[in-house]
């Protein structure tokens, strides 16, 4: 079961009580929150609300180019698997909720437990057993299309 749990219940969680919870609330309030690494990636290439656009001529993603190679954008590991073919999940890793998923030798590798998944995102070990959220990809001449 994956609850979310906001700072006031944490705070009351840890047996904050009366004015030493409202002090400590209104302090942690003030401070930049904890990444939430399973959050929905964001969006700074252009396209709407639900798609990446990525120009691979552009700098930042000519590596894309070459087969093998992948970029991380917004949270998400884009990889080109083949001459023709693309592959998008999600940068966190299932096993630890952790942003660390890369791209290596044709699949998709967590480092910190090893965990391994293959293009589609399903899980190639133990580690790896709950999978990663996957994204559809479409190539228009120079510009591909991450659909999240």
């Amino acid at each position: 079961m994956n609850e979310k749990m906001n700072r006031m219940e944490f705070l009351k969680s840890l047996g904050l009580k009366g004015a030493s919870l409202f002090a400590v609330y209104c302090a942690a309030s003030g401070l930049s929150s904890c990444v939430n690494e399973s959050m929905d990636p964001t969006n700074p290439t252009g396209g709407t609300g639900n798609e990446l656009l990525l120009d691979l001529n552009a700098t930042a993603y000519t590596k894309l180019n070459t087969v093998g190679n992948y970029v991380i954008v917004s949270g998400i590991v884009i990889a080109r698997v083949s001459t023709t073919a693309f592959a998008a999940v999600t940068q966190v890793c299932s096993h630890e909720g952790k942003r660390q998923v890369v791209f290596n030798s044709g699949e998709f590798y967590c480092p910190a437990h090893g965990a391994r998944f293959d293009t589609a995102g399903k899980g190639l070990n133990s580690t790896g057993s709950k999978g990663l959220k996957t994204y559809a990809t479409s190539l228009e001449g120079t510009t591909l299309k991450v659909t999240v």
